[in-house]
């Protein structure tokens, strides 16, 4: 009786053992379809392509990979910035989590910042990241159209199918800036004052200091503020970063000491360049619920706004707190994403399963297949076109 059951056991030793040697055989089976990236046409006319550019600051590591994942693209470029306030065990664990996507490391487009910057929320640190990451995309990439700014707390409305077929017909010169020169309370309270942002030249994290006296407000130019998330066009970005006229500079000197020069300063550019002013579309693409009257930094958002979220017809949307139940909505009903895995599109081959990332298969990287939510986002984006044409809501 002890001899058969030893006989039993081994038996089923055996078949356990065989069983996991096939599932292991089948997996490395399925990934070894796609060793090498299919070819992707940047540079064609459809779809177009954009460079991401995601900021954070300490312990974000892990919100920055989850939004990275829910925008992915092979056809994209990316770029993560973790604060110089984040440890450098943060942002290697980040490196580290980033190539161990197997799409992304075969091909190749997310980077992160290495030698981080300080930066102060109401100081220049925040314009100098952001001219600095879009002359990283124009090195590292020479055909992407539009550069797109997000935070860790920002989340995606649509996938990146639904963001390409839109935009496939927008023209490539158009800037989704929300800009005003209605300056209000905001002329004397951040325009006039003269701030420094220490980030810029100390080794340390410090607060920006003011000066007692003001300065008047310019008359060589007009100032115009907005939203600080943007989606400007690569010639725009060539503009301010190559500079073949001297107002990026100048206007970059000036908004070095106002506060808040990232609600300001491409806003300004853009409206005093004759070449450009006439792109600029007046609209973030992003959702927001604000106090009223509003602080400086919109509401959290949570399930129970998401489906006026859903409906808004944005992008993107923000802010969001650590891992909010909400975003497991999104996850599910928007992105149809895994946990921990890329949002799904029609470059995505393999079949989804509890223990197999669909995307981890891929074929054609150049075709889309647009969602439900591409027809709110056209509705928006055609709205605001529609207001740029009639030129009532454009650098006024």
């Amino acid at each position: 009786m002890r001899a058969e059951k030893k006989w039993l056991l081994k038996l089923f030793t055996a078949a356990f053992l065989s069983l996991i040697l096939l599932l292991f055989s089948s997996f490395s089976v399925f990934n070894s379809q796609k060793t090498f990236p299919a070819f992707v046409q940047h540079c064609s006319q459809n779809p177009p392509s954009f460079a991401y550019f995601i900021s954070g600051g300490n312990k974000d590591k892990d919100r920055i990979l989850r939004l990275l994942l829910a925008i992915y693209h092979p056809r994209n470029r990316y770029l993560l910035h973790l604060g110089k306030d984040a440890r450098d065990e943060e942002r290697q664990a980040l490196a580290t989590a980033v190539r161990s996507v197997p799409a992304i490391r075969a091909f190749g487009n997310v980077d992160v910042v290495g030698k981080a910057d300080w930066v102060t929320y109401l100081g220049s640190s925040n314009v100098a990241i952001t001219l600095r990451a879009a002359a990283i995309m124009l090195k590292l990439d020479n055909c992407w159209n539009w550069f797109i700014t997000l935070s860790a707390r920002d989340y995606p409305l649509i996938t990146q199918d639904d963001l390409f077929h839109v935009f496939s017909s927008v023209r490539r010169d158009l800037n989704f800036i929300d800009h005003t020169s209605n300056l209000g309370w905001k002329e004397g309270d951040r325009f006039q004052p003269i701030v420094v942002d220490p980030g810029l030249y100390l080794a340390r994290r410090s607060q920006i200091f003011q000066a007692t006296q003001k300065r008047p407000t310019p008359d060589a130019f007009r100032l115009f503020t907005g939203s600080p998330w943007v989606v400007l066009s690569r010639p725009f970005l060539e503009f301010c970063i190559f500079g073949w006229d001297n107002l990026p500079r100048i206007l970059l000197m000036y908004f070095t000491n106002i506060k808040l020069p990232q609600e300001g300063y491409f806003h300004s550019v853009i409206c005093n360049a004759p070449e450009f002013k006439n792109t600029t579309v007046n609209g973030d693409l992003r959702f927001m619920t604000w106090d009223n009257p509003p602080k400086m930094e919109p509401l959290f958002l949570n399930s129970s706004v998401y489906n006026q979220m859903a409906g808004s017809g944005a992008a993107f949307a923000r802010q969001f707190e650590v891992d909010n139940y909400v975003l497991d909505m999104i996850d599910d009903k928007i992105l149809r994403r895994g946990r921990n895995r890329a949002t799904p599109g029609a470059w995505c081959t393999g079949r989804w399963s509890w223990w197999m990332d669909p995307c981890s298969w891929w074929g054609d990287v150049n075709i889309v297949k647009p969602g439900p939510q591409a027809k709110k986002l056209e509705g928006s984006i055609s709205s605001l076109v529609d207001d740029l044409k009639s030129q009532t809501n454009q650098c006024q």
